[in-house]
């Protein structure tokens, strides 16, 4: 990480990115009309500082530019604030950083991929500057547009690296950013398995769980691996199974393993726009996709209406579709279901949900952010429903040394099926009831 700038070169470096965009604006009026492809952006900037770098050592007095960075430093710094994210662009390059959040112009606290935390510069001088360098990314990398202010404090986008940004303003003491970026590396359950996030056993009855169909819901809290996780499962399924997926923001990355995953959609959720129309929920893109002929429906995460089609589409006919929820155990899922059901306005009671719930579901697969790091803590199987209440079955569970062992014997049906898709009991001492 670069240190401090001093304010001269912070002017300095503003001042040549301006004289870029300004140039770079006029170069695209040139060439309106023209029939002639116009030059790579980043190759006209390049040429633009420079000449303007060497123009202004020439003008300037005794001392030069007043600055200590090379002209190949003035010239990246300058390319960040055209094209990056400016004083914010260097800790989104460092690939150990996971997590970065900004608090106003406090210093930056960031989340390294190892777990540690750190406090590093702060990337603005004033809160004002904060809030004006959000608005310059809902402006610049959104393909629609995107409002941040008072009547709009809070902001939901994708960067173009795939990370997740979510900024306030205006319900807090100070306006807020927060980015989460996603390792779309961290791709397979064998990659897993090297991370000790699960054990082989654990990792061969999940494989052989997709390739049989199951329904899945990956539960856990913030940051303990369920996009990753269900990212892995998703790269299981058959390269000539269509798919289409849901997301608030696109983490799965389904776009990056075309490869594995040929016929796919990727639908993502829209807000309204600044006269407040347009805006298509998660509820209206679960009813889209089941219009787009899937094989399997995977949601990125449920967190509301969208929680009844999901298992309607389930319970149809899309069987082996997946989704995340965040729970704080395994056991809190079906409450938790039950609730956002509700926020659908079905005026199903309680017994008809519960009994939806566990035609629908299969596996309910819950991770977490252990003293051991991330680990898959347990995998329950919806079983039925008694008296009203959903009953799973508990297969795999955490022990006290961080090991996930076998903790009841898997029913009968639900064996045969996982062998029939390649599950070798033998390796988890599985057993039939």
């Amino acid at each position: 990480m670069r240190t401090a700038l001093q304010p001269r070169d912070r002017e300095l470096i503003t001042e040549l990115a301006m004289r870029v965009t300004t140039a770079l604006t006029q170069e695209r009026m040139k060439s309106l009309g023209s029939t002639l492809t116009r030059v790579n952006d980043h190759e006209v900037a390049v040429s633009i500082l420079s000449a303007e770098i060497l123009r202004l050592r020439a003008n300037a007095a005794i001392g030069g530019l007043g600055s200590s960075l090379s002209d190949t430093e003035l010239t990246e710094l300058a390319l960040e604030q055209v094209f990056g994210l400016g004083r914010l662009q260097p800790y989104l390059n460092d690939e150990t950083i996971s997590d970065i959040h900004v608090r106003g112009c406090a210093p930056v606290w960031v989340k390294r991929r190892d777990g540690s935390r750190e406090m590093l510069d702060p990337i603005v001088d004033s809160d004002q500057e904060l809030v004006e360098l959000i608005r310059h990314i809902a402006t610049r990398h959104t393909p629609y547009e995107r409002r941040f202010d008072s009547a709009n404090p809070e902001l939901n986008l994708q960067l173009n690296d795939g990370s997740r940004l979510f900024a306030t303003m205006e319900v807090a003491q100070r306006p807020s950013l927060v980015i989460r970026r996603h390792g779309f590396d961290i791709s397979t359950l064998d990659q897993l398995l090297e991370l000790n996030f699960m054990s082989s056993s654990v990792a061969a009855f999940l494989s052989a769980a997709v390739l049989a169909r199951r329904n899945i819901v990956v539960a856990g809290g913030t940051g303990s691996g369920k996009t990753t996780l269900l990212r892995a499962l998703l790269n299981e399924i058959p390269a000539n199974e269509r798919l289409v997926t849901i997301e608030d923001a696109y983490e799965l990355g389904i776009d990056r393993f075309e490869d594995l995953h040929p016929d796919y959609d990727a639908l993502q959720s829209r807000p309204p726009n600044t006269e407040g129309v347009g805006e298509i929920d998660l509820v209206r893109l679960t009813r889209m996709a089941l219009r787009m002929d899937p094989d399997r429906v995977i949601v990125g995460e449920v967190r509301g209406a969208e929680a009844f089609p999901m298992l309607l589409a389930m319970s149809q006919g899309n069987n082996g579709s997946m989704c995340t929820i965040h729970a704080d155990s395994a056991r809190s899922v079906i409450p938790k279901l039950a609730a956002y059901i509700a926020l659908a306005d079905t005026g199903l009671p309680a017994a008809t949900i519960n009994m939806l719930i566990s035609s629908s579901l299969h596996l309910v697969v819950h991770v977490e952010n252990t003293e051991w790091g991330r680990r898959l803590t347990s995998v329950h199987e919806i079983v039925d429903v008694a008296d009203s209440y959903v009953v799973t079955n508990s297969l795999f569970k955490l022990d006290d040394v961080g090991n996930l062992m076998v903790d009841y014997p898997m029913r009968h049906e639900t064996l045969e099926l996982l062998i029939r898709f390649g599950f070798d009991p033998r390796h988890v001492g599985a057993q039939r009831v």
